[in-house]
């Protein structure tokens, strides 16, 4: 599994980057064909917004591309959520091709 993380209008400090990487690690138990993974942590500017801490995580499978963008005050909280987000996509695009 390729893991690329990307910042935009900031540089994120180690612990940040250490954070996202333990929890993608955890991907592999959803999903083991996984082939690349792509995280795009980004600081919206918009003047007076809450939730201006962006993170969108790509993840790429032979024959299937998973997408997900959440917001909020932080990037940890965006960051799971995504994860959260992604990780049910995942389950359902299994269930379905089970059945």
């Amino acid at each position: 599994m390729n893991v690329s993380i990307q910042t935009v209008r900031f540089s994120a400090d180690s612990k940040l980057t250490d954070y996202v990487n333990k929890k993608l690690a955890k991907l592999n138990t959803f999903h083991d064909q996984i082939v690349k993974v792509e995280v795009y942590l980004k600081l919206d500017n918009v003047v007076h917004t809450l939730k201006d801490k962006i993170a969108e995580i790509s993840v790429k499978v032979p024959k299937q591309n998973f997408f997900v963008k959440s917001s909020s005050k932080s990037f940890e909280e965006s960051f799971d959520a995504a994860m959260e987000s992604l990780i049910n996509q995942i389950k359902r695009k299994k269930e379905k091709q089970a059945a």
